[in-house]
């Protein structure tokens, strides 16, 4: 299961582009952790979820759709972007 904007999805991670990227897992993660709301154990529903309506403004700019499905290439693509940028950083 993954939850995006409040919202649980259910969806294979073996057949995804990510599930056979395994070199950008830690990535995946160093992401999700900088989209989750500051302070969510303060807010219901309590849980580390990014902000919907982030979600949807990010969805809006990238696609012109705030409901658009995120494609897998293009998470793909930003994760290796924030990859090289981090690693340019240090």
């Amino acid at each position: 299961m993954v939850c995006l904007g409040g919202k649980v999805v259910r969806r294979s991670i073996e057949g995804s582009r990510l599930g056979r990227r395994p070199d950008l897992w830690l990535e995946a993660l160093r992401a999700y952790a900088a989209h989750v709301r500051l302070r969510w154990w303060a807010r219901p529903p309590f849980l580390p979820i990014p902000d919907g309506r982030y979600l949807a403004w990010r969805r809006e700019t990238v696609y012109g759709d705030p409901r658009a499905r995120i494609e897998a290439a293009d998470l793909v693509a930003y994760l290796e972007w924030r990859r090289r940028l981090r690693r340019a950083a240090s």
